[in-house]
């Protein structure tokens, strides 16, 4: 049986060099390699159950019922159900379903054992029915815990620290295989936990391990099905050749820009969330109400499909940057406002994460902002997703990543505008959000 070892504190002055060579700490690296195999097979399972759900629930259901078309309303009966069973989930089953997308990716500990259903569950109703959220929050939920509960079945004293690093692990498999990037998941969990330090190699090594052997499982695993690898890069994207001073005055501008409007959603959301809170099972089906309605008004607007606006919007992305120029600056304009408003409402009430809905609304706007001379559209993109990203993730250097990686060849020619826009929106975020109020205590 493999048996985990207690994982270095980062805050013990301990030599690194000497854990590295310790026994212990290559069993706990075999651990973590073995860790990513399960996590990523569950992933890759919970990702596609989501898909075939969304087809069922918004094209063969319709069809089955007699509907030659899908319905304009029909998004409101299916997200007020969800909202319902999202509820159901964060007040009936252990824990809270996760934690509250309003606080965006945050390190809130291992979940415990019990609580990973109503985790699953409250995730699969919000990507499946139509909510504006994304995987990555409840994927790192479940792949932290379900590697913490491994390490519980392997050896159930095993010291505290070994589990939490074992569960990290979990995590950085979990999240790589939705990414389709080590690295970027590494950078991803590495600002989230705050992990730095000289023994930061020491502690990032086992879950990089267990999402590359997460990733290589993925990829195993496309070959096997043929149902692809969930890959976030976008194929056939405009070539962008050059940068010139025009668009680093437009980088300036989109990150005041997109941090004015990310702030907005993310108060918006955090207001309305205690109110929701404190009257769940009426709140959270009116709050599923209002989002679709958002994408029905949407598609009077503009005559484009509800999906637009519904769902965390990454399968949608491609196909707008590819087809940037069919979109009229009035459309874009709606597909911006309505996705907002659907945005802000389901982290105030849904479960998942906030970041792909973010990457949408930020190339939607950087595409209608490139009807203006001086801004192509791919640039606008690129600082658009940098500038929504940081503002809703508060984590610069992923969101840096995150673009350059999602443009492919493109985003490293429009890294230094991306890394311009990501500052400009990181600082004047913080600036414009307001300072939380000091506690004081009495006696």
């Amino acid at each position: 049986m493999v048996e985990p070892v207690a994982a270095p504190d980062p805050t013990t002055p301990t030599d690194p060099l000497e854990l590295l060579r310790s026994r212990g700490y290559l069993v706990l690296l075999v651990f973590g390699a073995l860790i990513g195999i399960p996590v990523a097979a569950v992933a890759f399972g919970f990702l596609k159950l989501v898909e075939e759900a969304q087809t069922w629930l918004y094209q063969t259901l319709p069809s089955d019922l007699g509907f030659d078309t899908v319905p304009t309303w029909w998004p409101i009966p299916v997200l007020a159900l969800a909202g319902l069973l999202v509820a159901a989930a964060i007040q009936l089953l252990p824990g809270t379903a996760g934690h509250e997308p309003t606080a965006g990716l945050s390190a809130t500990g291992t979940p415990a054992p019990d609580a990973l259903p109503g985790i699953a569950l409250a995730a699969f109703v919000t990507l499946a029915f139509g909510g504006v959220l994304g995987p990555e929050a409840p994927l790192i939920a479940l792949g932290g815990g379900l590697a913490a509960l491994a390490v519980h079945l392997a050896k159930k004293d095993a010291p505290a620290q070994a589990t939490v690093v074992i569960g990290a692990a979990g995590s950085f498999a979990a999240i790589a295989t939705l990414l389709g990037s080590p690295l970027l998941g590494a950078f991803l969990l590495m600002e989230v936990a705050g992990l730095a330090g000289p023994l930061i190699g020491v502690v990032l090594v086992p879950g990089l391990l267990a999402a590359g052997v997460g990733s290589l499982v993925f990829i195993g695993l496309d070959d096997l099905t043929g149902w692809g690898t969930f890959s976030l890069a976008i194929p056939d994207i405009p070539a962008f050749t050059g940068i010139d001073g025009y668009q680093f005055l437009w980088a300036i501008a989109i990150g005041v820009l997109g941090a004015a409007l990310g702030t907005a959603i993310r108060l918006g959301a955090s207001a309305l969330q205690p109110l929701v809170a404190g009257r769940r099972l009426l709140l959270t089906p009116l709050a599923g109400i209002a989002i679709a309605l958002s994408a029905v008004v949407f598609h009077l607007l503009t005559d484009r499909g509800v999906d637009q606006v519904l769902f965390d919007g990454e399968n949608a992305l491609a196909p707008l940057i590819q087809q940037a120029d069919t979109w009229t600056v009035g459309a874009l304009v709606a597909l911006v406002a309505c996705k907002s408003v659907a945005y802000a409402l389901s982290l105030s009430s849904l479960r998942g994460g906030p970041t792909f809905p973010a990457m949408f609304i930020g190339a939607a706007g950087g595409i209608a902002l490139s009807h203006l001379p001086g801004l192509p559209p791919i640039a606008g993109v690129a600082m658009g997703i940098g500038a929504m990203a940081v503002t809703m993730l508060r984590l610069p250097l992923t969101s840096v990543l995150l673009t350059t990686l999602f443009l492919q060849a493109d985003g490293v020619t429009l890294m230094p505008l991306v890394i311009v826009s990501v500052v400009v929106a990181y600082v004047a975020s913080v600036r414009l959000t307001p300072p939380e109020p000091a506690v004081t205590h009495n006696g």
